[in-house]
């Protein structure tokens, strides 16, 4: 079964534009769904995750906040790597 990622941030937001494209260029290599989750019209996310945006959940567990290493992506989608 693919792994699922799920990105939550803003539309307008920098730093999810430039993980959406992280996101994006890892599925080149490795196959994997992207949900992607707009909490700006959600008070109960943005209370979780207004200031951390994007956050990076892989299978339903926190991955990153603000940045995407890229290496560690590709660890952890090729089950090289867990997250703790």
């Amino acid at each position: 079964m693919r792994p699922v990622v799920t990105i939550y941030g803003k539309p307008t937001c920098c730093l999810c534009d430039k993980a959406m494209a992280v996101l994006e260029e890892a599925r080149q290599r490795t196959p994997f769904e992207i949900e992607k989750k707009d909490i700006s019209g959600d008070f109960e996310l943005l209370e979780r995750y207004g200031l951390d945006i994007p956050v990076i959940l892989i299978n339903g567990r926190e991955a990153f906040k603000h940045r995407i290493d890229p290496d560690r992506l590709a660890e952890l989608l090729e089950g090289r790597s867990s997250l703790s």
